[in-house]
Order: C-alpha cells, then structure tokens, then sequence
C-alpha cells in the first residue's frame, strides 16, 4: 500500500472512530464543537453529526462510495464551520482563538475535498468537473490560511503553548515560537503557490510531530474520559487530514506555483499543477 492510499485509509477510520466516540459519549464527536448548549433540538444534531462521521467514514473505505462519501463529508464540514464557527470570527474578530478553532475545520474540509477531487478523477471521472483545477486551489488556500491561524495562535498563547512542550526538550519557549514560525512560513508557501508541495509535506510532518510526542504521552498516561480526549483526538484528526493534503501532491516538483490548468486526456481530466 503507497502513502497515497494509506492516508486515505487513515483519515476514513479516524472519521469512523469519531463517529464511534459520538454513540458511545451520546453526544458530539470531537471535531464537531461550537455548538450553542441553548440551540433546540441540540441532541437531535449530535446524532446527525454522529451518523455522518460513521456513514461517510465507512462510505470511504469502499471503491464505489469513497468519492461520493468525501463530496458529503466535505459539505456538512463548511455549512458546519459556517454556522458554528465563522460566527464567533464575526463576533470577536480580535481574539485569535477563534481562527484557531475555526481553522482545525478548514484543515478538515481541505482533507476531505481534495480526497473527493483525487478519487472524482481516479474512480468517478463524470464527477471530475465538481472538482475543478480552482477548486482544487482553494482547497490548498484554506489548509494555508488554517496553517497561518495555527502559528499565530502559537505566538498569543505563549502562556498555554509553551506547558506542552515535552519536558526532554530544552529552551521549550523556543520551540514554542519555532514551532509557530514554521506553521506561518509553509502557510504562506501554499497559499502564494511558490511551494505548494514542500509547505504541505512540512506541515503535516510537524503537525504529525505535535500530535505524537505532545499528545502522545498524555494519552498513555490514561485511563482518559471522552472530554480528556477531544484535544488529542482532534490533533490525530488534523495529521490524517494534513497527509492527504501532502499525499495528493506527491510526484510534483517542491517548489513550484500553481497554475490550474487541465490537461485532456481521452475521456479523463488531469489537473496540471
């Protein structure tokens, strides 16, 4: 199995897992936060939520329903970051949280639709114009932003980044401010398109890095309630996400711009980066 499929396969079982944690806790998995407790039928969406991590998550795990499956996913992720988290960006626009967690849904909708463009192209090539070069683009533009909105967050809150440093790190202030660095700097090598590739690879690496020896250790520590798991379980979903983005890139040059031309061969539609 090559990394491509294997990062597929990763990001649909951790969106079966979420789905899992969402039956056993009786409430919402952990990606799908935000939620007002005073908004009606609050339950009744839990379980839809619930029912879409599991549906969608299973529905990738099969040839004949992945494409479908990542079209669904991706659409009930942007109506959601829409209606639950784009509002608080409205309300507070100076409070850098915001763009955070509004950012840990980007990277998921960026996950979920260039997996859909990938497998629209590959499996469900009558699909393929649904997922478009500037489609594909703004998929890579949303990650970046979400990678900026990381770094930041880093930076103005020191207070609570540089705790989760491992203590075996020395100057943990420094990896704090590193870490952000990094996260700003391959944010602005997708979003201007002069290294698309390398800004992705870089990033999922040092977000895979975070969620292994930050998250990691907290976990073993055990035994965890579903409340103590969401951080960790939202950073494991953030790596899966963030592989597809590097996998779907791979074979192209690493530094090189985005032009978003396509390329007619036969009957398919090939994206020319």
């Amino acid at each position: 199995m090559n990394l491509k499929k294997l990062s597929h396969l990763v990001f649909a079982l951790t969106m079966v897992a979420i789905g899992i944690m969402g039956l056993a806790s009786g409430g919402f998995g952990p990606i799908w936060g935000g939620v007002p407790k005073t908004l009606p039928d609050r339950q009744l969406l839990a379980y839809g939520c619930t029912f879409i991590s599991l549906a969608c998550g299973a529905g990738l795990l099969a040839d004949r329903t992945a494409a479908p499956a990542a079209l669904v996913l991706s659409a009930f992720l942007i109506v959601w970051t829409v209606l639950f988290k784009v509002g608080f960006i409205i309300k507070n626009p100076l409070v850098e949280v915001v763009y955070q967690s509004c950012g840990e849904n980007l990277v998921l909708i960026a996950g979920a639709w260039i997996l859909f463009f990938s497998l629209a192209n590959e499996k469900n090539r009558g699909w393929a114009k649904l997922a478009g070069p500037s489609g594909r683009r703004i998929a890579y533009v949303i990650y970046a932003l979400a990678l900026i909105a990381f770094g930041f967050s880093h930076f103005a809150y020191l207070n609570l980044t540089v705790p989760l440093v491992p203590g075996w790190l020395p100057q943990p202030l420094f990896w704090a401010y590193f870490t952000g660095s990094i996260y700003i700097a391959t944010g602005f090598l997708i979003v201007s398109g002069l290294a698309i590739r390398l800004g992705a690879v870089i990033s999922a690496v040092q977000i895979a890095l975070i969620t292994v020896l930050v998250w990691g250790p907290f976990v073993l520590k055990g035994p965890l309630g579903f409340e103590s798991l969401g951080e960790p379980v939202v950073s494991w979903a953030l790596t899966a996400a963030a592989f597809v983005v590097a996998e779907s890139l791979r074979g192209q040059p690493w530094f090189h711009r985005f032009h978003g031309r396509t390329v007619q061969k036969g009957a398919a539609v090939e994206s020319a980066l």
